[in-house]
């Protein structure tokens, strides 16, 4: 039986060190089943972005002395959030395709392996791999594919430093060396660092986190995610990206709503240096990249402390922070096909191809509990280094089944799921931020747009 809703936020409010006290005045309601699964996503879903706001409303509670205001989320604004790049409708304008040609699932000789080739880096090193031009097309790789094993065909990818991920049991997961070593990975962890770093009181007119300051280092969805988040409750959030890099296009109007974006070019002493006075100024640091890429870069822990000894540094990845994988790059939909989601989506579906979530729950449930996560921080009063995974995500969203969930409708959505946003490249229809902390209304200040577009500044 599928669990309540209650009983899933309670779980995952857990997941971010919450207190089960913090729970009394949340509200969550709407339709059981949103996002068609044999997981709970739309519970998931829901009980993420009611962490996220909980956590905010702790804060509240911190700056003001008066009790959290109260949470409400609706299972169908979750589920609306949690598949935001899908419903985004450009009024006048249009946005790139959000998956490469070449990208997507493959038959191997002896099973299924899925392909990661949406950053032209990944692409080349996936053709490479097979021994194809750049100009490789779907159908070549295909035929590359189909003469080795998903093994095989998922280590030649990455050792040529691509992404790619073999369809996997849950049962071949755990026995997996791997699989095995991140068996109980949680979702987040939080250490606290020693010393104190007290929240000033909410300015006349200000909101939960007006005046903090975030620096975001993160792509794609999980670590956007959670900084527009922070974003939507008044923090400032200062993007940072390689000069020039690009992301994929069509995420944009959703990840860099709320921010401010420019280029650091971190491989330079002088970049570096801007970064660590940036690091300096903030109050919070999220990051996406992989263990030791930031230490190659020298702008690992240790200089982010020594930067700046109070900060709360918060950390994602894909597989996890321990085991042989730690390092490997990652994405949602490729843990999906790792860790047993997708195969167990097929063999519920009784399809014949990798079936995955309606959502990609991983990175969206990640960007909300790790928003969660820093709130708490920042409520009490004192720094730490905060990591997340999309595998330990996996974890609790594995632990959640919904037996009956593959046969829920799809939803239909409506205008009434979305609402109005002005980008920089013209006007759209977007699902909104969900959830409602009473008193507290959310609101997306900097407009979304191009990559580069501010002085690596946190003032305007």
């Amino acid at each position: 039986m599928i669990a309540s809703l209650d009983e899933v936020a309670a779980r995952t409010w857990a997941a971010v060190g919450g207190e089960a006290g913090d729970l009394a005045g949340l509200q969550l309601g709407g339709p059981r089943r949103v996002l068609p699964s044999c997981f709970d996503v739309t519970g998931f879903a829901t009980a993420a972005v009611a962490a996220a706001h909980l956590g905010v409303a702790r804060v509240v509670a911190a700056r003001t002395g008066a009790d959290a205001p109260a949470v409400a989320v609706g299972t169908r604004e979750a589920g609306a959030a949690f598949v935001c790049e899908r419903l985004l409708a450009p009024i006048g304008w249009e946005v790139p395709a959000i998956w490469d040609p070449i990208a997507g699932d493959y038959e191997a000789a002896d099973g299924w392996v899925k392909l990661h080739t949406n950053y032209l880096s990944h692409k080349a090193a996936a053709t490479r791999a097979f021994g194809l031009s750049p100009g490789a097309t779907r159908a070549d790789v295909a035929t590359a594919v189909a003469e080795r094993t998903a093994d095989d065909v998922e280590q030649a990818v990455v050792d040529a430093g691509g992404c790619a991920a073999a369809l996997r049991t849950r049962d071949a997961w755990s026995a997996h060396p791997h699989g095995a070593a991140v068996a109980d990975e949680p979702a987040v962890r939080i250490a606290e660092c020693p010393g104190r770093r007290p929240l000033a009181a909410v300015p006349a007119g200000g909101r939960p986190l007006t005046g903090v300051k975030v620096l975001d280092l993160t792509r794609v969805i999980a670590g956007p995610v959670c900084t527009r988040f922070l974003a939507a409750h008044g923090a400032t959030v200062l993007r940072i990206d390689p000069p020039g890099f690009e992301e994929v296009g069509a995420l944009l109007p959703e990840t860099t709503a709320g921010k401010r974006s420019a280029w650091l070019d971190l491989s330079a002493a002088s970049g570096r240096h801007r970064l660590l006075s940036l690091v300096a100024e903030a109050d919070v640091v999220v990051h996406g990249l992989r263990p030791g890429a930031v230490e190659r870069l020298g702008v690992g822990p240790d200089e982010l402390r020594a930067a700046n000894p109070a900060v709360i540094t918060a950390r994602l990845d894909a597989y996890g922070w321990q085991g042989p994988w730690a390092d490997r790059r990652g994405f949602d939909s490729l843990v999906q096909m790792s860790c047993g989601i997708a195969a167990a989506g097929m063999a519920a579906g009784g399809t014949s191809r990798p079936t995955p979530l309606p959502a990609q729950a991983l990175d969206h449930g990640a960007g909300h509990l790790l928003a969660g996560a820093v709130a708490r921080v920042l409520a009490s009063g004192r720094p730490a280094d905060v990591t997340a995974s999309l595998v330990g995500v996996a974890n609790l969203l594995l632990g959640l089944p919904d037996p009956d969930g593959m046969g829920a409708e799809e939803p239909a959505w409506t205008d009434d799921d979305r609402e109005a946003r002005v980008t920089a490249w013209g006007p759209a229809e977007v699902a909104p931020i969900p959830g409602r902390l009473a008193g507290w209304p959310l609101r997306l200040d900097a407009l979304a747009g191009p990559l580069g577009r501010h002085q690596p500044t946190f003032a305007p």
